[in-house]
């Protein structure tokens, strides 16, 4: 059977359906992020905890991911895409009926289960169907549809809470999610080079334990968990900072701060091609310089100031991960998609903690406090960095000695 190739109907469809699905599942993920303060008024709760409506979807997606990606190959790539989609739909209809906060965070952890079916099994679909020569670039328009879903469902989100309320916003939200899930089931095609396999969990379990104990993937690991810890933390509590005096913005206005994700679709693409030409350890040690800048830039009093500390940072972070994520993949020997689900799994747990105890942060020690430990947390990315470096240098000097033993 043929691969689809750009330019076919079929190409065509399935290009729109993942940009949607993409779509889809990040503006559900993070539709809460723009409430936080909506919640603090309305619930009477402090930030860690409303910031909870993110982290633990987010936990909740990272332990689903690791296992979803190995039922995927028993069940299906569509079917579980389609109860992803479907089932994170339904379940965004229903929060605006919640009685209470606690009712919502359940409902999100549902959320967070159900909405990995997608972005674990997107990418396996899109390598056995299209074609190699044009994989790329279909995968780019998943991946556009991801960074788009997430920005522009804060966007929406923001505005309609200020119109009228966040239970109206987030049913908003539940409904075109509705319609997004309609057109992905209605234009995906069935996989044609699908091969159903067995699920063997023990297999499974001893691929993870197998990663954990290479100290390489270790440090990227770890970077990723502190790389999406500081990102989060940043965007959760600066909705607080502006709604506040001397900015006083509008959460419409906080919404379209989101805007500035658009910078990490350049950074990541700029940065990769630095990388190609300087190496990833040295690329990856200024986008770590460039987050702290940018970090530092927001503890400025000027909006405009603020705004551009955002912009650096958004646009160092999005370089730093794209780095991170493609070395996994080039550390990895064996099980690459595991490698990858771990580092996604640590990326999402960092989501969680950091953004949580970003908030304990922010109630104790305001704007700066946040700033410190985001700072502490790229430091010790860095240092993950470094070492990541020496354990690259040891591993090259080793194969060295061997070629030269070989030909002696």
């Amino acid at each position: 059977m043929s691969y689809m190739q750009k330019g076919t109907v079929a190409f065509r469809k399935t290009n729109v359906a993942l940009f949607f699905g993409g779509f889809n599942t990040f503006a559900i993920m993070y539709c809460t992020q723009p409430l936080l303060p909506e919640f603090s008024r309305e619930f009477h709760i402090s930030p860690a905890v409303a910031s909870l409506s993110l982290s633990l979807t987010t936990i909740a997606l990272a332990v689903s991911m690791l296992f979803v990606g190995s039922l995927s190959e028993v069940k299906g790539r569509k079917p579980l895409m389609i109860f992803s989609l479907w089932a994170a739909s339904l379940l965004t209809v229903v929060i605006p009926f919640v009685p209470n906060y606690y009712s919502l965070l359940f409902v999100r952890v549902l959320q967070g289960l159900v909405l990995a079916g997608l972005p674990a099994v997107a990418m396996a679909y899109l390598s056995e169907e299209i074609a190699p020569a044009n994989l790329g670039i279909a995968m780019g328009l998943y991946i556009s549809g991801n960074s788009i879903g997430g920005m522009s469902g804060r966007i929406f989100i923001g505005m309609l809470s200020d119109y009228f309320n966040w239970r109206i916003a987030l049913g908003s939200i539940g409904i075109l999610s509705i319609l997004a899930s309609l057109v992905f089931c209605y234009l995906l095609p069935e996989s044609k080079h699908f091969q159903p396999r067995s699920f063997d969990i023990g297999e499974l379990l001893k691929s993870m334990f197998n990663h954990l104990r290479d100290p390489g993937l270790l440090c990227l690991y770890g970077i990723s968990f502190f790389l999406m810890g500081s990102f989060v933390t940043l965007f959760n509590y600066i909705g607080y900072q502006l709604i506040a005096p001397p900015y006083l913005l509008s959460q419409t206005t906080v919404g379209w701060i989101f805007v500035i994700f658009i910078v990490g679709t350049f950074s990541s693409t700029w940065l990769g091609r630095l990388s190609d030409i300087y190496g990833r350890r040295q690329v990856l040690w200024v986008a770590l310089l460039v987050m702290a800048t940018g970090a530092l830039i927001t503890l400025s009093v000027p909006l405009v100031l603020k705004i551009l500390g955002i912009a650096i940072f958004t646009f160092g972070f999005f370089g730093s991960h794209s780095l991170a994520s493609s070395w996994v993949g080039h550390r990895a020997i064996h099980d690459k998609a595991q490698a990858s689900a771990l580092y996604l799994f640590f990326y999402y747990v960092g989501s969680s903690i950091g953004g949580t105890v970003g908030g304990i942060f922010w109630l104790l020690f305001g704007w700066g406090g946040v700033i410190c430990m985001i700072l502490s947390f790229l430091l010790l990315a860095l240092f993950l960095s470094l070492r990541l470096s020496s354990i690259s240098q040891d591993i090259n000097r080793k194969n060295q000695q061997r070629n030269c033993h070989i030909k002696s």
